[in-house]
């Protein structure tokens, strides 16, 4: 039943003002099985019965208080939104169920409001987004002394570092897919919880191979959380917010790389925080870096453990009662915040359309065998698929050009800096000739030297450090080394006659074509040698926590503009700047210049990857959101695997190739981005 305005006693009157109306297809208030409706039929009460909250308020303390001003109250926007978009549907020749599932959620979302509800899952989610990001910078800031530790050779290192963008990839198609079945809230507490527990094993894992399975089983888990928090977080949002909250979303990206660097600088160099038992087991500080890390993930679970499913996901499922309890929650718990809590949620029903897809598992249901029950299941992806070919195919392309170039500059930038870093410590060796020494104490270090010909007799070389230093053709007799730590240091063509080494890591492999006479190793070091000090420089850390604070001023000129222009032209725009941020890096033959086009890259590309992810979440119906998501998240990261294999082996070769890689890559993206449909004033299907 519809109850007019002069049935309702002024208390009812203040909180039915916007439900008692009835819209095209004649669903609001009249409940029932064909529909969705506000409640009505609440017991009546007497004007003097007010509840406690507007207890010593008259309707002039009501009045809203922007009406001598001319602005519009926000239930007559409200309001205007609905009669617009219900104009809209008597326009189009036929409204689909679906989308006339989606008006009436978008309807229910207006009257929940935007308010603390969503602030504390924004802030849960958000660690999770932040989990992802310190994922993706963890193994780089680690892998300096990670490497020490475990002696790992060049191939090792690499497959390190690609290691967790590969399990990223898997775990983003995975888990994408799942969420849509089994449950977004549900996916994201095992993804963060399979991060947390990889963490915890990998931060303790001596040999390489078990440090490389848990690193890559983190990856799978994490690699999920990207597309669950975007599908999770944007059916709790109203189409005038969606956007702009999204992008504000993309921030704790920002946070985790900020946290990963500044804790890597605070922990790693702390030689002194980690512990051994015995020679077998060593525990640095890098690995309690590693612990560290895990921490955003741990915060992030905690937290969805008082978080609800996606009332959008359950009405998929056609889980009616647990969607309406949740909406009822969000309504409350905004209202109250804003100090009504004398708003009552009157929706009663929600109309549950059957879709096509229904139909399907009707049919997969009545059917007898297995390969029956695959064929049906594929026709209904295959159709599904097949409705948005063209612009999926586009969502890739944009994907993975923006990936490879974002991903393979990221690598290519500090690798520059190390080339230019290690062009400068060349050009300050120092080369020895024929030198003979005799009855010599070598009780200093030696470093960036290269010594040829030389002759040592009876010597020395005791409790000293060897970095970089190289020993060509030259005679050793009767010398004697103890305590030697030793970085980049060879021995090539030497002869080495009645020499102990003591307590060195002067292994075999470091003598090439050398001849041993009456030669004696004893006691060699263990492991390989950690020195902080040298090793870690702090100019690793700064380049990471400056390309991850550059991307502040692009999030949030992203968010302010994305419901105000649109996601179109924030995608090709940043993606055409960010070329030609690339192109100027021809320009950059110095440290400071790299780091400087480093930020201004970061910080422009930063709003085309908002952009992007906004769109992908808007362009998909509920039912396939997190799969599509994860599909194109998982090309994502196959394409940064790609740009940081290809930009890396260029470095130090030539940077013309990787500029106008990167360059071409973002100019093709950001045209194509042109041509993709704008979602920015459509409701969430």
């Amino acid at each position: 039943k519809v109850i007019r305005s002069d049935q309702l006693t002024p208390t009812q009157t203040n909180t039915a003002t916007d439900y008692a109306y009835i819209d095209s297809y004649g669903t609001y208030g009249q409940g029932g099985q064909d529909g969705y409706g506000y409640q009505t039929d609440y017991p009546p009460q007497e004007e003097d019965a007010a509840s406690d909250a507007t207890e010593g308020h008259d309707e002039e303390d009501q009045m809203y208080e922007g009406e001598y001003q001319g602005i519009p109250h926000p239930d007559e926007v409200k309001a205007a939104r609905r009669a617009a978009r219900a104009k809209a549907r008597t326009v189009a020749d036929a409204v689909s169920e679906q989308e006339e599932l989606a008006e009436q959620y978008e309807d229910i979302m207006e009257d929940c409001g935007h308010g603390k509800f969503q602030w504390t899952l924004f802030v849960v989610l958000g660690l999770a987004l932040m989990a992802d990001s310190v994922e993706c910078f963890v193994v780089a800031l680690v892998l300096p002394s990670a490497e020490k530790d475990m002696c790992l050779s060049h191939a090792e290192k690499g497959m390190l570092g690609l290691i967790v963008f590969l399990g990223m990839m898997f775990g983003a198609f995975i888990w994408g897919g799942l969420a849509d079945k089994v449950g977004r809230r549900k996916c994201l507490i095992i993804v963060l919880a399979m991060n947390c527990i990889s963490a915890f094993f990998s931060s303790f894992a001596q040999g390489y191979g078990f440090f490389l399975f848990f690193r890559l089983f983190s990856g799978i888990g994490i690699g999920g959380s990207v597309p669950i928090v975007y599908s999770y977080f944007s059916e709790f949002l109203q189409m005038n917010k969606r956007g702009e909250h999204l992008s504000w979303l993309c921030m704790f990206w920002m946070m985790g790389g900020i946290y990963a660097s500044f804790t890597a600088w605070g922990i790693i160099p702390r030689y002194g925080w980690g512990f051994s038992m015995g020679t077998e087991f060593q525990f640095h500080s890098w690995r309690v870096f590693v612990l560290v890390c895990a921490l955003p993930a741990i915060a992030a679970f905690v937290g969805l453990i008082f978080m609800p499913e996606s009332p959008r996901f359950l009405l998929e499922n056609a889980k009616h009662d647990e969607a309406w309890m949740i909406l009822k929650q969000v309504h409350d718990t905004n209202w109250r915040a804003k100090g009504e809590p004398e708003r009552v949620f009157t929706v009663t029903h929600i109309k549950i359309p059957k879709t096509q897809e229904d139909e399907f598992i009707e049919i997969q249901t009545a059917t007898g065998t297995a390969f029956q029950r695959w064929v049906v299941r594929t026709l209904t992806l295959t159709k599904l698929v097949n409705h948005k070919a063209n612009t999926t195919l586009l969502m890739a392309i944009i994907w993975f050009t923006m990936a490879f170039s974002f991903y393979g500059l990221s690598v290519w930038f500090p690798d520059m800096i190390k080339h230019l870093q290690h062009e400068e410590y060349e050009s300050k060796l120092k080369v020895f000739h024929r030198e003979k020494v005799e009855q010599f104490h070598f009780n200093f270090s030696l470093e960036n030297q290269v010594h040829k010909e030389g002759e040592y007799i009876n010597d020395k070389f005791i409790d000293i450090e060897m970095k970089s230093v190289k020993f060509e053709d030259s005679l050793f007799v009767d010398c004697f080394f103890e305590n030697i730590r030793s970085t980049e240091t060879i021995f090539e063509n030497c002869t080495i006659r009645s020499t102990v080494f003591y307590d060195t890591d002067l292994y075999e492999e470091k003598f090439i074509d050398c001849t041993f006479e009456n030669v004696t190793f004893l006691h060699n070091k263990k492991g390989c040698h950690l020195d902080y000090e040298e090793e870690n420089d702090v100019l690793v850390y700064l380049v990471s926590f400056l390309g991850s604070l550059a991307v502040l001023p692009g999030n949030i000129i992203s968010a302010l503009f994305m419901d105000k222009i649109g996601r179109i032209k924030i995608i090709g725009g940043s993606m055409l700047i960010s070329a030609g941020c690339t192109f100027f890096l021809f320009l950059s033959f110095s440290q400071a210049a790299i780091i400087a086009w480093q930020c201004l890259f970061c910080g422009v590309s930063v709003a085309a990857w908002n952009g992007i992810q906004v769109i992908t979440v808007e362009l998909y119906p509920a039912s396939k959101r997190a799969t599509a998501f994860g599909v194109l998240n998982a090309i994502c990261k196959l394409a940064a695997i790609l740009g940081s294999s290809i930009f890396a082996s260029f470095v130090g070769i030539t940077k013309v190739i990787p500029i106008l890689l990167s360059c071409i890559a973002l100019v093709g993206g950001g045209v194509l981005a042109l041509k993709l449909p704008e979602t920015r004033e459509k409701v969430l299907l």
